[in-house]
Order: C-alpha cells, then structure tokens, then sequence
C-alpha cells in the first residue's frame, strides 16, 4: 500500500470548505449553462481579483478542454500557435490542438519558459503562404517544470506578441501556486493586463474540478459561448464549478491552499538539499525535481508515487508534487525514507 501519492496535485478529492460550499446548494434549484447566481457572483469576483470589470469569465470542467476551446477559437484555418516545447498542448493533449487543424510550433525554452527572442525568432521563420502563420502564443504560469514568468519576461514576451500581432494566451492551471510563489512578482492583476486570455485552475488548487476562462481582448469575446457549447464544453451543471470558485474566493482559500503547498515543497527540498541531492531545476513552486540514483528512485516507488522524470545514466530526475493536502508528516517520512534508501 502506498504511503502518499506526490505524482499529482489533484489526487485528493476537494477541500473540505468547498465540499461544505457544494453540499449547502442541496436540492436548490439553479439556472444552467454558467447563467446560475452561483456563477455570476464568483465571475465578478475574478473580475475584482484581476482588476478588469469589463473581462468575459466562463467556466470550464477541465485544462485540456480550456486550451482547445480557446485556442481553436482564436486561430482561423492557416494559423498556428507557438509554444515551448515542453509545452502540455504539445506533449500531454493527444494532439488535441493539432486536431482541429492547428499545428503547435515549438520552440526551445529554458527551465520550461519561452523569451520574446524565441517568439520573434519563430515568427520570422514562417515567412509566407507557403507555411502555417504563427497568431497566437501559448505560455503556463506556472510551467511544467514548476517554475515562474517574472514581471519582466512576461512583459517581454507581451510586448512581442503586440508588435507581431499575435495573441498571447497562459495556461493557468497552476496559476495559483504561481502567483503566491515567493519567485512571481506577478499578481492576476498583472496577467490581465499582459496576456489577452488566460485561465484560472481549480482542478489543482483544492476545487474537485473547474477553471475559469478570462477573456481580457475585447477582440477574442465575441460568440465565445457558441465555441463552447459547439465543443462540448458548455455544461449543464456549471452552477457546480461556480459554487466552488465563489466558495475559493470568499473564504481566501484561493491564496491560503497553493501557499500550505509551495511551503510543503519547501520542505521537501531544503530534506532534499540535507541528504546531498541536486536538482534538475529551480524549486519555485510545488514541483520538486531530485536527480536521484536510479537505484534509490527504484526503492522509493515501493511506498510513493511519482513520475520518474528522465534519466541519465544510472541518474533519474523525479518529479515530486505537493498539494493543499501535503502534510508536514507526509514529506517527513518521505525523506527518512530516501535516507534509507
């Protein structure tokens, strides 16, 4: 049996708070299709977290579903979107993207961030009508290696998507851990005012699903709520993602949970750093990346469950995530287990 499970943030069904949140809607009748009081008061309530009264919020079941049905809107037939290529639409999605018609342009990235210099790079290399046409750019805050845009890189980053005229779009999934990460010296606020669209998680941030999409380009609202119903992401029922969203931030959960799991990472590392192991990139968030023997790795996934990451010879970089339900215990005894090991 195992002992905990760090391969994922969402193994864990919902917190307490929001299953009290769900719960107290009972047998109430609502109205469906995000049109519910549920959903309206927690879409002003991001509309007052991000500083943008006029933004357009839609909620969504789930990550891959937001960025398809985001990204498909925004391009038309010949054109593409550029992203790292560790990128999820580029690796974890089953093509999702592609199989709309729309090819990911990857380019390279350094601990999973993406500069200007690569966008305008890609930009010039799809010249003219003979290849795709780069419209769009898609970045995650935070990134698949857990680490943080700054202020200054995503200003950059914005900066050249406006004078190339493409739309920048963050995959904000694990927004929440970025944002209150001591690395980010971004708050919403900021992203609203940088990015056109961006999505807000809740799947990993304590909710038992839902993100919320944020229409900041006045250009990109119109008919959006035709492309979700059109791709099957316009739910009945979403009076469930909004009640736990208002639910999240009401109660100052949406800070308090990604801050108890960027400190349990905290923890895990600085064991980590104790016990003479390194690191295959910063630890920023709530992904730890050890490089550990493979042989110690090996022994570890008799009790734990985590993505070995990659390998270099008798080395594996494996990827531990922590989340609001991380107990101090949890991670303690996963480090006196490594020692043994």
């Amino acid at each position: 049996m195992l002992k905990h499970r760090f391969e994922n943030d969402y193994s864990e069904l919902a917190h307490p708070e929001i299953l009290k949140a769900l719960a107290a809607a009972g047998t109430g009748q609502f109205d469906g299709y995000g049109l519910d009081e549920f959903s309206l008061r927690a879409a002003d309530l991001i509309r007052v977290k991000i500083g943008n009264p006029g933004a357009d919020v839609h909620f969504i079941g789930g990550g891959t579903h937001a960025n398809l049905v985001v990204l498909s809107s925004i391009l038309r037939p010949h054109e593409a979107v550029i992203a790292p290529g560790s990128g999820h639409i580029y690796v974890h999605e089953t093509g999702a993207i592609e199989a709309t018609g729309h090819k990911v342009c990857a380019i390279g990235s350094v601990h999973g961030k993406v500069d200007a210099h690569g966008v305008e790079k890609a930009v010039k290399e799809h010249s003219d009508e003979h290849m795709v046409k780069p419209r769009a750019v898609y970045i995650s805050q935070s990134t698949e290696a857990g680490t943080v845009y700054t202020r200054a890189e995503l200003s950059g980053i914005s900066e050249c998507c406006k004078r190339n005229g493409l739309y920048l779009y963050m995959d904000g999934a694990r927004v929440g851990v970025a944002v209150n990460s001591g690395a980010c010296d971004l708050t919403l606020r900021d992203i609203a005012s940088l990015v056109d669209v961006f999505y807000i998680g809740g799947t990993k941030n304590g909710a038992m699903f839902g993100e919320a999409i944020v229409i900041c380009n006045d250009e990109l609202k119109q008919d959006f709520r035709f492309q979700l119903k059109q791709k099957g992401a316009l739910l009945a029922k979403t009076a469930a993602i909004g009640i736990q969203f208002e639910a999240m931030l009401k109660t100052g959960l949406f800070d308090e949970l990604p801050k108890h799991a960027i400190s349990m990472a905290g923890r895990l590392a600085d064991g980590l750093v104790k016990a003479g192991y390194g690191f295959l990139y910063p630890v920023e968030t709530n992904m730890v990346f050890p490089v550990l023997p493979s042989i110690v790795a090996g022994n570890l996934h008799s009790h734990y469950s985590f993505h070995d990451w990659e390998k270099t010879g008798d080395m594996t970089a494996i990827r531990l995530v922590t989340s609001w339900a991380t107990s101090e215990s949890d991670v303690d005894e996963f480090l006196d287990d490594l020692r043994k090991s």
